[in-house]
């Protein structure tokens, strides 16, 4: 790895590859010049729509470095059809999926000396900006864009490694607006922000699970799960928060490791007798997988079983961990192999 700083302890994302891939989307027409260049800055223009009206996404994906040293990318198709997805609903056409898994591609395997050993990765951030110079257009989209693909050489996502989260339960304040939840947008995120930041300082939280009216869904970044020794559970899909694809690859483990899966509505009421007996953790790219040691609903802390990371939860985890880096055949296709 040739970077001066140890991703293990640099702030997860702060760090990034020396190399980055530009498509430049314009007359109807995404132009790539088909390799990466410097990782430079941008030049815009102070009208850019993006900066203006939000027409801007982007992905959140992981290249491992694999067990026999190789370097393979976790879910690439998924993730790339996701953003596809993203761009779509932000009205705006897409590129093509093979000239954005060619871009991801170049961008891994140009800053593949960046990748850290396991438990590290290499993050890759591909991005979408509108930029459209019109302060006008905020009834419509951008017809003019950027396309580009920057890596991050990462630890853990969470400060201090595995360890069990304080998840404080919000059940007034809806985490997005509901058409905009499944887009990985910086307005998304941004709605939760206050919501987090202040669960952190007024509960000591390092998440919040949001549960509008008492429906679960997800937190400000990750799905959330419930497990014990039979059965796995988790909030059905909807538009309203992300379909992770760290989310479908736990239901996908689950189910062939021998769990009962459940997709379905989950009442905070439920939650609050799971902790009786069950686990619970969430997933994401980032955060892989978290457990969850303690809840807090209505002013009362609630521990699930002895606080500590549970059984199930480590056994999920480490078998998502064991495909990721080739400990494990990938019967499902998950991996795709790059130059590194």
């Amino acid at each position: 790895m040739s970077n001066t700083q140890d991703p293990f302890t640099a702030p997860f994302g702060t760090l990034f590859g020396d190399k980055m891939t530009v498509a430049e989307w314009k007359d109807g027409t995404y132009t790539y010049s088909g390799g990466a260049g410097p990782l430079e800055n941008f030049s815009l223009h102070p009208a850019t729509h993006a900066l203006h009206y939000g027409s801007t996404c982007f992905e959140g994906l992981k290249a491992h470095r694999q067990h026999d040293g190789s370097l393979g990318i976790f879910r690439l198709d998924d993730h790339v059809a996701r953003m596809i997805q993203s761009i779509s609903k932000l009205r705006m056409p897409p590129p093509g999926a093979e000239l954005l898994r060619t871009m991801i591609i170049d961008a891994v395997e140009a800053n593949a000396g960046f990748t850290p050993d396991p438990p590290g990765s290499l993050y890759i951030r591909p991005t979408f900006i509108g930029t459209l110079r019109n302060i006008g257009a905020a009834a419509s989209p951008s017809t003019e864009g950027l396309l580009y693909v920057i890596t991050s050489p990462v630890g853990d996502y969470f400060a201090g490694g595995i360890r069990p989260l304080s998840i404080y339960v919000e059940t007034t304040i809806p985490r997005t607006t509901p058409q905009f939840g499944m887009i990985k947008s910086g307005a998304n995120y941004a709605m939760a922000l206050g919501p987090t930041l202040d669960a952190k300082r007024d509960h000591v939280a390092d998440q919040v699970l949001f549960a509008t009216g008492g429906d679960i869904t997800e937190t400000g970044a990750s799905n959330f799960f419930l497990v014990d020794h039979e059965r796995l559970i988790t909030r059905n899909l909807d538009e309203s928060f992300l379909h992770g694809v760290t989310r479908a690859s736990v239901l996908t483990l689950a189910a062939d490791m021998g769990y009962r899966v459940e997709e379905r509505s989950v009442p905070v009421e439920e939650l609050k007798a799971w902790a009786e007996h069950g686990e619970a953790f969430l997933s994401g790219t980032a955060a892989v997988i978290a457990p969850v040691g303690k809840i807090m609903i209505d002013g009362e802390d609630i521990q699930l079983g002895d606080g500590r990371p549970g059984e199930n939860t480590l056994k999920l985890r480490q078998a998502l961990v064991d495909i990721q880096l080739g400990r494990t055949e990938d019967v499902h296709g998950w991996r795709t192999p790059v130059a590194g």
